[in-house]
């Protein structure tokens, strides 16, 4: 259930990158759905390699190159789907960084799993100390 309510956080927050930015354009709520989903499998499977990849200069830029990296993926994802544009390299790298920015925030909205539980409880614990 968890799963579901961060990857409609993520479709939101998607929904308001492309209400804050010009150039990213996002059709409906279903479209940002698949986008939502497109972009969490990009960055699973393609960030990793990405970073292997381009490790060196990562290194010299002090880790800025991952932007660089995240701009890309999410500029990739909107010329792949339909129904999410993403209209050049400089908004796909704001759009990245907004869109990281609003589903941290708003997945900090969900709770954890397990935080309002109380652990049970059996009664004391008596020790016999003639059998230790």
């Amino acid at each position: 259930m968890r799963l579901i309510l961060i990857w409609c956080c993520n479709a939101l927050a998607l929904l308001a990158v492309a209400y804050l930015l010009p150039g990213v354009r996002v059709d409906g709520f279903g479209s940002a759905l698949v986008a939502a989903l497109a972009l969490g499998f990009i960055n699973t499977l393609l960030r990793p390699l990405l970073i292997l990849l381009t490790l060196p200069v990562t290194v010299l830029s002090l880790g800025l190159f991952i932007l660089v990296i995240n701009g890309l993926l999410f500029w990739l994802a909107g010329s792949v789907l339909r129904g999410f544009e993403v209209s050049g390299f400089w908004v796909g790298m704001m759009g990245a960084l907004l869109y990281s920015i609003i589903s941290y925030v708003l997945s900090l909205l969900i709770p954890k799993k397990g935080v309002n539980q109380q652990p049970p409880q059996d009664g004391p614990i008596t020790i016999d100390h003639d059998k230790l």
